[in-house]
């Protein structure tokens, strides 16, 4: 049994007419005779009592055309939610992010984006750095947010922006009269670190070593949040970067110093599936990322050149 048979015997039950049940259906009233009789044959009961005019149903015949209208209901029920289902897919985004881009600038974007796009839907996961690579891999995400981003054969990277590293100091550290800081000035200073095996870790570790500079690693962390409470609370200083500390220096708990040249800039950059089709909302937000005005640290002092990338 198909849907198109079921339709028909409910339509030759609503008639009470083989010949109109056909003609509704677009099929000749002999082809329609002729499923009937197959129906009959293979329940192997009688359906339609075919000596009364209009046609009457038989016991049978009623509990299948009851059967038929419940079966084609349901579908009905099915297309209509499926198409909801299309249309919030339409426009859903998914993006998995690393937590420091995540949780500092997410809020935000998230109004513009009901700006501009009412009715869309953002779903983010905040994650470390490899899980953003496997939900964009397995295409559990359609975006993903990365520092160092490293592109490969099947995940491409857009580079999206450039984000000054600054030494960051409780207001009351020794250093926090500074304007701005040799690497020099960093030495044997208790230092808050990433977790060693991220790829900021080996960046800010580089950048220290070739400076010449040691710091004693008092603690270490996988998340920016974590790290700038323990700054905050005065168990030593960290490099981040500027733009993620702005809230707290805003309220006075962080004081963030430049480096001076050659500094370290964190590379931010945008993932997603080489093939991957976007969809009209995942498009739009897209767009909205790459809008994103790359501003200046606020407190680089403006006689300062840009800081180098160490890609």
């Amino acid at each position: 049994m198909n849907l198109d048979h079921l339709q028909l015997f409910r339509d030759i039950a609503q008639a009470r007419s083989i010949s109109k049940a056909a003609q509704a259906n677009g099929i000749s009233q002999s082809a329609a005779s002729q499923h009937l009789q197959e129906l009959e044959k293979s329940l192997q009961v009688t359906l339609v009592d075919r000596s009364t005019r209009p046609l009457t149903l038989t016991e049978a015949g009623k509990l299948y055309a009851e059967y038929c209208r419940d079966v084609l209901r349901r579908r009905k029920e099915f297309d209509v939610a499926l198409e909801k289902i299309k249309g919030r897919l339409e426009g859903t985004v998914r993006v998995a992010s690393i937590y420091s881009v995540g949780l500092s600038e997410m809020s935000r974007l998230e109004e513009d984006f009901a700006i501009r796009c009412p009715g869309a839907e953002l779903w983010v996961d905040y994650l470390r750095p490899e899980k953003v690579y496997q939900y964009v891999q397995s295409d559990r995400a359609d975006l993903g947010l990365v520092s160092y981003p490293e592109p490969n054969k099947e995940i491409k990277a857009i580079a999206w922006r450039e984000e000054t590293m600054v030494v960051a100091v409780a207001p009351t550290h020794r250093l926090a009269g500074f304007e701005v800081l040799s690497p020099a000035q960093l030495e044997g200073e208790s230092f808050i670190g990433f977790d060693e095996d991220l790829p900021i870790s080996r960046e800010v570790d580089r950048f220290l070593r070739e400076a010449g500079v040691e710091v004693e690693l008092v603690m270490h962390f996988d998340n920016i949040q974590m790290m700038k409470e323990a700054v905050a609370l005065g168990s030593g200083i960290s490099i981040l970067p500027e733009r993620i500390l702005r809230s707290d220096i805003s309220q006075g708990r962080l004081k963030a110093i430049p480096m001076e040249d050659p500094g370290l800039s964190r590379p931010l950059g945008i993932l997603h599936l080489r093939r991957k089709k976007f969809n009209r909302a995942t498009q739009a937000f897209l767009d909205l990322l790459m809008e994103e005005p790359a501003q200046p640290p606020q407190s680089w002092p403006a006689s300062s050149s840009p800081t180098t990338s160490l890609r």
